[in-house]
């Protein structure tokens, strides 16, 4: 939308006004014109029917219904004063009860006058009554709503309707703006799109989607809109990636070389799955080319990504370049540093660890051989960020967890190197399912390790709900006896508040009463601790100092315990599925059967339910993830990884998968015939590149 008058504020638009145009900024984020036009009904009201009052047999759906008021009687006093207006019409009766505004509805209301009723019946006694629904006068009404077959509905916020801005007055808003740039709005997309794909023209779109004459026409609209939002979508994915290749030089590791080769032969732990082999072999075309290589990697928990990590970084020393290894917190960034030396241990190769613990001479050291060039590896945290960081020549850089580094962050990494960027690999083990990762990271190219090392017994998932406490505490002393470990999540849904943590400490208090010091050590970490004590609290459970954890979900990412072999999920129910898959996989990194314990509440919700029955079904990350998908919607896959990762307004990426997929072949054939958008024909596409893509400092970052 280029035209000028999208950019017009509210409070030129005839029926809102300063106030108003406030509370639709504070309370939507609409300030423009173009805003209100995109804002989308969720569903819309057959105006057409009228109901019966001997028809209402649901209070599942809105209906309307015309017919008159036969009396009005206020009952109660103080708080619990309420108005009851006895409407019927010729089958029947029914109580409308009101609440507030009671003076105006009472002076408002004339009885033996006819009105129209539009709200949801709720279930009362045994019939049916309306609280607080629309009213109008049925002459006004009908003469208002004459052209109007479909009615659209609005989400609106409680204090929009405390402010007279419910869904009615909304609608109306729409409809002024619709009458005010009705065949005044520019086109997005070029004619031969349109013409190809069979769609509407963005101005009828707009029309139909706010306020419908047909179902048949409202799908079309919605068709277009979708196919405008996922086309541009990718396209932006496109040309970042067409941007990126022409303008980004990468380094090319042209050989395989003695170390990699070496460690291939004599020091790989295990055979590599077909899964891993696949993905190496991506990236290490990905490095031979003269491209700098950006490739998303994600792998379930445990499938083996540092290793494939690993195994490519080396390919860089092999070309004469240095590796890093970039992780969100200190106690992964020294697992990774624990597992790669004895991954590496017997050859000749310097790898190091760098933190932000680490002070005076030994970091001196790791700063100096790193610029000289004899540290081959470098494993960090952000530290590595830091400008007194500098490399001799970093050919690869690995980031684990990547959604924990802002591209602002990443972008300190890209630029070790002065002219050319190193190679990059990010890396999740929060499982994306394909039709998320191919329309949020198009830009990135995605390989994806979808199968476990052998020998790897599956994690025995179990439900028990609140009265298992006994068989629980018994399962827990007998995993003791033999010599495991175990964890007690809590869930945090906000760090400030207290009933989290009281949920938290009044669970440890319990587990200190059956587990007694001194014979058991139990450990507590939450996120209101300081860094030092959490880092402490990890490290005794690391080092087998304690036998039970009691942790809220600071230990999602981050903590590797092979001897840890239970993972007790508290409340469950509170969490969605990808961060129970997370919560899971702390457990399961050794040789013994390991054990996931998710309790809840003794009555569970349906939703609630459907997920602790997936968890238990299935260990496979990916039907997790699509499930979540399914259930959550795409802007909270997970807790932390995906969360808002993409902002469709009408689009679904689960359900509009073939619209996903025919746009980005589009988009690729688009760019394929014209790569810089010159073409008279692509003059509308270049101008919203221009617009929304416009060449950054990022432009080669990932």
């Amino acid at each position: 939308m280029e035209n000028d008058i999208f950019q017009n504020e509210l409070t030129f638009l005839k029926g809102v006004g300063e106030n108003r145009a406030n509370i639709l900024k504070k309370e939507l984020g609409i300030v423009t014109w173009g805003d209100l036009l995109y804002y989308f009904p969720y569903r819309y009201i057959d105006k057409s029917k009228y109901y019966s009052i001997a028809e209402i047999n649901s209070d599942d759906i809105y209906v309307q219904v015309k017919g008159i008021v036969q009396g009005k009687e206020l009952i109660g006093g103080g708080k619990n004063k309420r108005l009851i207006v006895y409407f019927a019409d010729r089958t029947g009766r029914i109580e409308l009860v009101f609440f507030k505004g009671l003076q105006w509805i009472t002076n408002k209301l004339i009885t033996g006058k006819e009105y129209v009723i539009f709200g949801k019946p709720s279930a009362f006694n045994g019939g049916y009554n309306f609280i607080h629904p629309e009213i109008e006068e049925r002459a006004k009404y009908e003469n208002e709503v004459s052209s109007v077959k479909y009615m659209p509905l609005y989400n609106t916020t409680e204090k929009m309707k405390n402010s007279y801005l419910n869904t009615k007055a909304l609608a109306k808003i729409t409809y002024s703006l619709l009458s005010e740039v009705a065949n005044k709005i520019p086109e997005t997309l070029p004619q031969y799109i349109i013409k190809q794909n069979n769609l509407l023209s963005l101005n009828r779109s707009l029309i139909e989607i706010h306020y419908p004459s047909s179902p048949e026409n409202l799908s079309k609209a919605k068709l277009r809109l979708k196919f405008e939002e996922l086309f541009f979508l990718q396209l932006g994915h496109f040309v970042e990636k067409l941007r990126r290749n022409e303008k980004s030089e990468g380094f090319v590791f042209s050989k395989i070389g003695k170390h990699f080769n070496s460690f291939y032969k004599n020091n790989l732990p295990f055979e590599l799955t077909n899964a891993q082999k696949r993905v190496i072999k991506e990236i290490r075309n990905d490095m031979r080319t003269t491209h700098q290589m950006n490739r998303l990697l994600q792998g379930d928990v445990g499938s083996g990504k540092t290793l494939v990590a690993l195994m490519s970084m080396l390919i860089a020393v092999d070309n004469g370049f240095q590796a890093a290894l970039l992780a969100p917190t200190e106690i992964l960034s020294q697992q990774h540093y624990n597992s790669i030396c004895k991954f590496l241990k017997g050859m000749n190769l310097n790898v190091a660890l760098l933190l932000g613990s680490v002070k005076g001479k030994a970091r001196k050291n790791i700063l100096s051989n790193l610029e000289d060039g004899s540290i081959d590896i470098i494993i960090g945290t952000h530290a590595l960020l830091e400008d007194s960081v500098v490399f001799n020549k970093l050919g690869l850089a690995v980031i684990d967890e990547q959604h924990r580094f802002g591209v602002e962050q990443r972008s300190k990494m890209w630029g070790k190197n002065n002219d050319i960027p190193p190679h990059i690999l990010v890396m999740t083990a929060t499982p994306i399912p394909r039709t998320l990762a191919m329309t949020a990271y198009g830009d990135l190219e995605y390989s994806v390790i979808d199968e476990l090392p052998p020998g790897r017994k599956p994690i025995q998932t179990i439900h028990l709900y609140d009265r298992d406490i006994l068989k629980m505490y018994a399962f827990m002393h007998k995993q003791i006896q033999e010599g495991r470990q175990i964890y007690v999540v809590y869930p945090l849904i906000n760090e400030s508040e207290k009933l989290d943590i009281k949920d938290l400490m009044d669970g440890y208090e319990s587990l200190a009463r059956e587990f007694p010091l001194p014979k058991y050590q139990i450990s507590i970490v939450h996120g209101q601790l300081k860094n030092e004590d959490k880092e402490f609290e990890m490290q005794r459970f690391v080092k087998g100092q304690t036998q039970i954890m009691v942790a809220t979900t600071v230990i999602e990412v981050g903590v590797d315990v092979s001897n840890a072999t239970v993972m007790i999920v508290e409340n469950s129910e509170r969490f969605g599925l990808s961060q129970l898959h997370q919560l899971r996989g702390r457990v399961g990194r050794g040789a013994e059967q390991s054990y996931c314990i998710l309790r809840t509440k003794d009555n569970l919700s349906k939703e609630a339910a459907h997920r602790i029955d997936i968890m238990c079904s299935t260990n496979d990350g990916f039907v997790l993830a699509e499930e979540d998908l399914k259930m959550r919607g795409p802007g909270s896959i997970s807790g932390t990884a995906q969360s808002g990762v993409l902002d469709l307004k009408i689009a679904d990426i689960v359900k509009d998968e073939p619209i996903v997929r025919r746009c980005k072949e589009f988009a690729q054939a688009v760019l394929k015939n014209d790569p810089f958008l010159q073409h008279p024909d692509n003059e509308l596409l270049l101008k919203y590149i221009n617009k929304h893509h416009p060449i950054t400092d990022f432009s080669k970052i990932s």
